[in-house]
C-alpha cells in the first residue's frame, strides 16, 4: 500500500504545506481554489482522496492522497491532525494562514505515514 501524497490547506486556499512522500511520481500543477473544487481522474485505479476537516481548526484541510487499498486512512488524518496541533500550532514561531516550516512537524508526519503504510490503521492510542 502506499500513501502519495500529503497536503494542508488553508482556509483561503492557499496551500501551506505539501509532502510529496512517494517519489516515483510524474510532476503536476497542484492549484487549489476555495472552495476545493478538485477533479482527479484516477490512473490505474491507484489513487484515492481523503478530506478532513476536524472541529477545532476551522478551514484548515488535510488532504491525502493514497492506494485505495490503503487501510486506516480516517485514523491518518485524525493522526495528521493532532500532530498538526502538537508541532505547529504550539510552537511559537508559527503565525495561522502562514506556511508551516517546523523541523518536528516534518518528522513526526513522516514517522507516521512510515506506520500508516507499514501497520495499516492507526490504534485508538497512538
Amino acid at each position: 500500500m502506499a500513501i502519495f501524497s500529503v497536503y494542508v490547506v488553508n482556509k483561503a486556499g492557499g496551500l501551506i504545506y505539501q509532502l510529496d512522500h512517494y517519489a516515483p511520481r510524474a510532476d503536476t500543477e497542484k492549484t487549489f481554489s476555495f472552495p476545493l473544487d478538485l477533479v482527479l481522474r484516477p490512473h490505474d485505479e491507484r489513487v484515492v482522496v481523503a478530506f478532513g476537516q476536524r472541529d477545532g481548526i476551522r478551514g484548515i484541510k488535510f488532504v491525502v492522497l493514497a492506494d485505495p487499498r490503503q487501510a486506516g486512512i480516517d485514523a491518518l488524518l485524525r493522526k495528521i491532525y493532532e500532530i498538526y496541533s502538537d508541532f505547529a500550532l504550539k510552537n511559537p514561531f508559527y503565525s495561522l494562514e502562514m506556511p508551516i516550516r517546523c523541523e518536528l512537524f516534518d518528522q513526526n508526519l513522516k514517522l507516521a505515514l512510515e506506520v500508516a503504510e507499514k501497520a495499516g490503521p492507526f490504534g485508538p492510542g497512538s
